[in-house]
């Protein structure tokens, strides 16, 4: 409880013993803690330096605890004024790096790191320095670090942080799949599953991504993009997988269950028909008895859900899903 001010679990139990009895000897204060009375008194120093305890003047190895209201308190308000003042650095160095990687040469937009340690700690760290939104891709088994090992996840989450992550379906079937994907549900992460995912991903903020170098049986390696064209292929291609996927809830019983994809009713079906045969939007309100306005939502609803940008593309796109039929 006290590790925020540095005291260790050796001397906040002191601490406590001794804000219990008021004051006591280092001996007596020993065999309550069950430890030497060598180490007992480093732990009594220890808070005599932290303010948090006195050597009796009335009586010589005597020791008294400090009142923890004022004493705690002073430590609490130097501890916050510390953190502004690391707060205010990091913003500092924050904008300095801003300014830099406005006109980041080419070889500094990519970073090279390698070995499983060195992976595992940047993967951490990318999440850990997340504030918004982590997306992901997941592939298979892990090249450095497992899910149930993944603690910055929990932690990420735990401060607001939306994870989007679209999982291999052959993850369903791993061991510890399926607990790592309920505690994952649990704390409302969004979950897709699809049939293939084309490589591991993780992207932060849409401004940092990381991406394997190496496969299964090689010494671990990954390449960290900085903000550039490429991170912005990286992010089309997780939105690309992510659109295409089934969405992941948990049901009763923890039960992990997939989402019908979405699609289109038989009212988007006759429109696309007439579309697609040539008609313009307002021959097709009139054919269909609809509101000009209405036909333009629905098309536009189409759009959004084939995550196309133009009509043609959503043609090709009905085609391709059979939601109509050529000729």
């Amino acid at each position: 409880m006290l590790g925020a001010i540095g005291l260790d679990e050796r001397q906040e139990s002191a601490y406590r013993a001794l804000v219990a009895l008021g004051a006591a000897e280092v001996t007596d204060l020993a065999h309550r803690l069950a430890l030497p009375e060598l180490d007992t008194e480093r732990a009594l120093r220890r808070l005599e330096s932290q303010g948090l305890a006195a050597q009796s003047s009335a009586r010589t190895g005597r020791w008294v605890a400090a009142p923890p209201g004022v004493a705690l308190g002073a430590l609490l308000t130097q501890q916050r004024h510390e953190l502004e003042q690391a707060e205010l650095a990091a913003a500092l160095l924050a904008e300095e790096y801003r300014a830099e990687a406005a006109e980041a040469a080419v070889h500094d937009l990519v970073e090279v790191v390698t070995g499983a340690s060195a992976v595992t700690h940047r993967f951490l760290q990318l999440q850990l320095g997340a504030q918004e939104e982590v997306c992901a891709l997941v592939t298979g088994k892990p090249i450095a670090v497992s899910g149930m090992e993944n603690d910055a996840e929990e932690q990420a989450a735990g401060r607001g942080v939306r994870y989007r992550v679209v999982i291999e379906r052959d993850v369903l079937t791993l061991p510890s799949g399926l607990l790592e994907l309920s505690a994952a549900l649990s704390r409302e992460e969004r979950i897709r599953v699809a049939d293939r995912v084309p490589t591991k991903l993780v992207v932060a903020d849409g401004n940092l991504a990381m991406v394997p170098l190496t496969g299964r049986g090689a010494e671990p390696a990954a390449i960290v993009v900085h903000a550039s064209g490429l991170l912005e292929s990286l992010m089309g291609l997780f939105e690309s997988v992510w659109r295409d996927a089934l969405p992941l809830r948990l049901g009763a019983g923890a039960q992990i269950t997939e989402e019908e994809a979405p699609g289109p009713d038989v009212m988007d079906l006759e429109i696309l028909s007439l579309l697609l045969a040539g008609m313009t939007d307002a021959s097709v309100a009139k054919q269909l008895d609809l509101g000009l306005r209405t036909v333009q939502r629905r098309v536009k609803g189409l759009m959004e859900l084939t995550g196309v940008t133009t009509r043609l593309q959503l043609g090709w796109h009905a085609y391709e899903k059979g939601w109509v039929a050529r000729g």
